[in-house]
């Protein structure tokens, strides 16, 4: 799987990403600069956590901003997979990619510990999951307490696009929403940290399945315009080569 990070002055969560990409059998991922125009040809764009421009204004606020994020907009719009950790979540509400916002937390306090979560549907991203499991990612936020109006509520559980559900809400979320979807089911933002979940030495492996499941979902089609045809001709090169 071919895939971008947006890095922003202030994320710092990039490295994790793309290891966790990687030992979900992706690529490494390109590094994209927040001031470049064009994306390059990828099968996912991810958007890590981190203190995108200092969260100055509202966290995520100046970089929805940013030039990038008019071709993740276009790359969204024509089904392209997009994931938005932490301060990604936030930009992409903040650049209405995600209908809400993320405010403070309702305890008012950085909140970091780990957190167990429900995977409330199965979907392109969740798709390794079995529904209904409870997973345990780490949070690290301030402002994660999800709010929309009732009719977006409503909505959001109505169509099944909340991914996933705190057990033990940590930050005041409304319906304690973790993450949700778009309407098309292309792009997840979610707070908790599922790429520092990825491998025993970090003390679990509960975020590596969404990893997994997104290289799946990349590899079966289900996204019928993006350019995912050389990393499915990867995998059956890798499945029938002598000695692979």
């Amino acid at each position: 799987m071919k895939s971008a990070v947006i890095v922003f002055p202030g994320s710092n969560r990039e490295p994790d990403a793309a290891r966790a990409i990687r030992l979900a059998g992706g690529d490494d991922p390109v590094m994209v600069w927040h001031t470049d125009t064009e994306l390059p040809p990828v099968d996912l764009v991810m958007i890590p956590g981190g203190f995108a421009h200092g969260d100055y204004l509202r966290a995520g606020a100046i970089a929805a901003r940013s030039p990038i994020m008019r071709a993740v907009a276009d790359y969204a719009a024509r089904g392209g997979y997009v994931l938005g950790v932490c301060n990604g979540f936030q930009v992409l509400t903040e650049a209405r990619l995600l209908p809400g916002a993320l405010m403070r937390n309702a305890c008012l306090t950085f909140v970091c510990r780990k957190i167990r979560l429900k995977v409330e549907n199965t979907n392109a991203f969740t798709r390794d999951y079995e529904r209904g499991a409870v997973v345990t990612y780490p949070c690290a936020h301030h402002d994660g307490n999800y709010r929309a109006d009732d009719e977006t509520i409503a909505r959001l559980e109505g169509e099944g696009r909340v991914a996933l559900r705190y057990v033990d809400n940590p930050n005041g979320s409304a319906n304690d929403i973790a993450g949700i979807v778009n309407e098309t089911g292309n792009v997840l933002g979610m707070m908790p940290h599922p790429e520092n979940a990825v491998e025993p030495l970090l003390g679990s492996t509960d975020g590596l399945p969404l990893f997994t499941g997104m290289v799946a979902s990349v590899a079966s089609g289900d996204s019928p315009e993006l350019p995912r045809r050389p990393l499915l001709d990867r995998l059956i090169h890798r499945n029938v080569s002598p000695g692979a």
